[in-house]
């Protein structure tokens, strides 16, 4: 796959490191410290000396209980520093956003490929209006991404929440209602926290399908299973435990990005910034599992995990 002017061979046994810069005063890891044009170039030079093989630029924090911007204060944030990074280095960059103004605007100041963390399936969980969710069968985001000819990430996401006790009865309805491509009985098992393997895969089938009705080629999708998201801590640590099963069961490139996450503090009962070690072994796991690419703030300690992986793997 060519993203940007780089090529990425998905099919050999190396996972590509993208590195994350958050452009934004809130993010759960690093809010504040990358959000002006000279610090996040800085930062951008040392992923790359680190080794990292793609940026990922997010403008709108996604950490539980953030506060939405507009889409007008997230292209703000973006548009600049993607130019920047686009104009001073030789490095693909991925804009992460489910919105569509906003994708048009990173792509159109540079971004090589669309992180999208709802897989195209926004509309289907947020809107409440079922008109209105018809008219986004192929959302707005999936066409710009098409019309620009540029790869996309596809995460799982949808609307259950990260507490099993909250899933009530209107919850599920609207779960049910999203998901109308499964039967009911399929889906009411799938709510199941030892079923969400099976719940991801489904999900990320029908966001490449969205893909393909928007025009988006089989060789330019890549997926994520979305760990942190719409997930209980048991769910979290389940699609790590059946990240093989799922890669198999896809069958298209795999992002794992668990980077500092909750599931990791929530296990070794550690702040943000200690969660480094268990990162590392997620990393690791994602590589034995076929994930093709990892997404974290500490590019050098994963750069070099993955490179002893390789080593003992010759």
């Amino acid at each position: 796959m060519n993203i940007g002017n780089k090529e990425f061979d998905f099919d050999s046994h190396r996972v590509y490191v993208m590195g994350i810069l958050n452009v934004t005063p809130d993010s759960f890891s690093d809010g504040g410290e990358f959000n002006n044009i000279d610090a996040a170039l800085k930062h951008v030079e040392q992923m790359i000396k680190e080794g990292a093989d793609i940026i990922d630029v997010g403008g709108e924090s996604t950490r539980p209980g953030h506060q939405q911007i507009s889409a007008e204060e997230e292209s703000a944030r973006v548009s600049d520093v993607i130019s920047q990074v686009k104009s001073h280095f030789d490095i693909p960059v991925s804009i992460d956003t489910y919105k569509a103004p906003v994708a048009r605007a990173a792509i159109d100041a540079g971004a090589d490929v669309l992180n999208d963390i709802w897989g195209f399936r926004y509309e289907r969980f947020n809107e409440e209006d079922a008109e209105i969710r018809k008219k986004h069968e192929v959302p707005e985001i999936a066409k710009i991404a098409a019309e620009a000819k540029i790869p996309v990430i596809l995460m799982y996401n949808d609307n259950l929440g990260r507490d099993i006790n909250s899933r009530d009865e209107k919850t599920i309805t609207r779960f049910l209602e999203a998901n109308q491509e499964r039967s009911a009985v399929e889906l009411l098992n799938s709510v199941k926290e030892e079923n969400v393997a099976d719940r991801i895969v489904w999900g990320l089938r029908e966001s490449i399908r969205i893909a393909h009705r928007a025009g988006i080629k089989k060789d330019s999708i890549i997926v994520d299973p979305g760990i942190g998201f719409a997930k209980t801590q048991k769910e979290n640590l389940l699609t790590m435990k059946y990240l093989k099963k799922i890669v198999g069961k896809v069958g298209y490139p795999m992002l794992l990005a668990t980077s500092r996450k909750s599931m990791i503090g929530n296990a070794l009962d550690l702040p943000v910034d200690q969660r480094e070690e268990g990162t590392i072994v997620t990393t690791i796991l994602g590589a034995e599992a076929g994930c093709n690419m990892v997404r974290v703030h500490d590019v050098e300690k994963n750069v070099r995990a993955l490179k002893m992986l390789y080593a003992i793997n010759e």
